[in-house]
């Protein structure tokens, strides 16, 4: 991981508590983003928290968002930082859209 921001991001999930956080390097996959970040919360209120959170602490560093979708679906949100792509799922969201299989997958 080598890419700053994407450690800020998945140091700010790790001390709000985020379940199973993980990276994937899509950079060689995709033009979308260089990395994705995959994280569950244990809850509804929990995956908002998250999100609120990364978004307020990389706001502290004039970091702002290309674009937040899924906030009230109530389980999955997803946020666009254009370099790295947030995820955080429901465990069972998580689970169901096997995000992680599908960008390992691909070559």
């Amino acid at each position: 991981m080598e890419n700053e921001l994407l450690n800020k991001i998945v140091k700010i999930l790790d001390e709000k508590k985020a379940i199973d956080v993980k990276t994937i390097d899509i950079k060689e996959k995709s033009s979308l983003a260089d990395y994705m970040v995959v994280a569950s919360g244990t809850s509804i209120t929990h995956i908002k928290a998250l999100a609120d959170n990364v978004e307020e602490e990389l706001k502290k560093e004039n970091i702002l968002p290309h674009k937040i979708e899924g906030y009230n679906s109530n389980s999955w949100i997803l946020m666009d930082y254009l370099d790295v792509i947030v995820n955080i799922f429901t465990e069972t969201d998580r689970e169901h859209y096997k995000l992680e299989d599908l960008w390992e997958k691909l070559n």
